[in-house]
């Protein structure tokens, strides 16, 4: 699908939380420096690579998991892709209790609004986006363009 410009996506979390870890790192070693007392280089180093390497998975399984896209070809979101032609409907209210949800999970992640979808075969299923509206609208645009060329 990353072969289509984007019409709209959400990347699960930015690399840039890989930042934290040293900044946290730092803080601690000039929380030292300013108290006078001894100042333990090699330990903040360390601190500063242990949590990287533990917020690297982390940030890898948010990016895969928690990242949707939509693009003229279709929607990802997470593990799963939905061709255009799937998509029937976009619904204005939320899917009917019961519904799957997209991507994978059991339920929609916490801070994520749903956006209900009607298939082609009648079945709905329930996507989700940290910004559900704007989702809501890239998808209508995605079927009212596939509905004008047929």
């Amino acid at each position: 699908m990353t072969s289509e410009p984007s019409l709209y996506d959400e990347p699960g979390v930015g690399w840039t939380a890989l930042l934290w870890a040293p900044l946290f790192a730092l803080a601690g070693l000039l929380a030292e420096l300013a108290t006078g007392g001894p100042v333990h280089w090699l330990a903040w180093i360390l601190v500063a690579v242990g949590l990287v390497a533990i917020t690297v998975p982390w940030v890898y399984a948010r990016r895969r998991y928690l990242s949707l896209e939509v693009t003229a070809d279709g929607y990802r979101q997470g593990r799963e892709t939905l061709e255009a032609t799937r998509i029937a409907e976009v619904l204005e209210d939320e899917a009917p209790v019961g519904s799957r949800v997209l991507g994978g999970g059991w339920t929609i992640p916490k801070k994520h609004g749903e956006v209900g979808l009607k298939l082609e075969d009648g079945v709905f299923v329930r996507a989700w986006a940290k910004d559900p509206d704007a989702l809501r609208e890239a998808l209508g645009d995605l079927v009212r363009a596939r509905t004008t060329e047929s």
